[in-house]
């Protein structure tokens, strides 16, 4: 390595290189290795009388000095490049498979109970049940595995021990309750990926939404249609809405970051809010507990309820709940602004900008109401 001294006068540069006792290189005399800079008119150097320069840090491995010459004589520049060092990629880890600190903590809470004496009043068989029902939950708690993983090793283990006969740990796959709970979910998936949802809601906003009590009553009515086919609340009014209400409380300058949410956003937050817990209550898809309840109903007074009759029940109740209550909300929290000129711009914008139905889109809706055609049939 070399120390590099600079010593610069108003008509010349000397640079002089010092061996050092840790350079095994070649040795530089100093006589030899002054380079001598002549001053030009062009030169992008200003350097004041009688001052010094002195670099006294060794030079790293990183840097190279190259000393090339222009097509004008006696004229040199040194040009100082740093190797640049990027960032290496890391690859993704593979699976490290299960962690084995949970899993034996879940296998021993189920083999402790196991062997633990059954309690007066419970049969042998309904305790081994509870024990690895209460292994699988540890798992589900602790995560050794995936759920799915956890769920199935809980299932293989009831029936392995012929805790459960296979037609009993299999027979809830022949009840229709949860496979309707998992086709609801495939079109909930279906219609956020299409972007059938957004294009009905902006639809509804184009038609309703010039005042903003039609901007609400289009948002209410249209998370109401779309209930039926989206079994969450969340998916629904988290995934769809939110996104629209948002850019649509932006476009009518109201925006909680500069203190005007007053003006349309509250209001409309609100009445998204309310309105899609009603919605969640008139559908049987409408929301993943409802088949459940659907479901303890039949095994509790062996009533069986229907897709059409929940909606039976449920239609009249929750259409006026959906009218009264943004009117309500109206009322007592009411929005400064009353009317939003520019929410039917921002949807027709949108719509223009979605263009005409995609096939995926068609498809979708055709699907949809073959199902419910199909569904309805006896």
């Amino acid at each position: 390595m070399a120390s590099l001294a600079l010593t610069c006068s108003p008509s010349s540069c000397n640079l002089g290189f010092r061996s050092l006792s840790s350079c095994r290189s070649r040795s530089i005399k100093p006589s030899s290795s002054s380079l001598n800079l002549q001053s030009t008119t062009r030169s992008k150097i200003s350097l004041n009388q009688n001052r010094l320069f002195s670099f006294s840090n060794p030079l790293r491995n990183d840097i190279v000095l190259k000393s090339t010459t222009s097509s004008l004589p006696n004229r040199r520049s040194l040009i100082v490049q740093a190797s640049s060092t990027s960032n290496p990629v890391v690859p993704a880890e593979p699976w490290q498979g299960a962690s084995m600190k949970p899993l034996l903590a879940s296998i021993a809470t189920g083999v402790i109970l196991w062997f633990v004496p059954v309690p007066a009043g419970v049969t042998k068989n309904a305790w081994q049940l509870l024990a690895i029902f209460l292994a699988t939950i540890v798992g589900i708690i602790t995560q050794p595995l995936p759920l799915g993983a956890v769920a199935l090793m809980g299932l293989g283990a009831a029936v392995l021990t012929k805790t459960l006969t296979f037609a009993a740990a299999f027979s809830a796959f022949g009840d229709p309750i949860p496979w309707l709970i998992a086709l609801a979910f495939f079109f909930a998936r279906g219609f956020i990926k299409t972007g059938l949802g957004n294009r009905i809601a902006y639809q509804f906003v184009s038609l309703f939404g010039s005042s903003s009590l039609g901007l609400g009553y289009s948002l209410v009515f249209s998370e109401a249609l779309l209930a039926p086919a989206i079994p969450s609340v969340s998916a629904r009014a988290g995934g769809i809405f939110l996104p629209l209400v948002k850019s649509l409380c932006v476009a009518c300058g109201s925006n909680v970051g500069d203190g005007t949410e007053r003006k349309l956003g509250s209001w409309l937050m609100l009445t998204c809010f309310q309105t899609s817990v009603i919605s969640s209550s008139m559908f049987l898809t409408a929301m993943a507990a409802n088949p459940l309840s659907a479901n303890l109903t039949m095994n509790t007074i062996q009533q069986n309820i229907s897709w059409t009759l929940w909606a039976k029940a449920a239609f009249v109740p929750g259409l006026v709940s959906l009218i009264v209550v943004p009117f309500l909300l109206y009322i007592i929290y009411p929005p400064t602004v009353k009317s939003s000129p520019d929410a039917p711009k921002l949807a027709k914008e949108k719509l223009a900008k979605m263009g005409p139905m995609t096939k995926n889109e068609t498809i979708m809706a055709v699907t949809l109401l073959l199902t419910d055609v199909m569904q309805r049939s006896p």
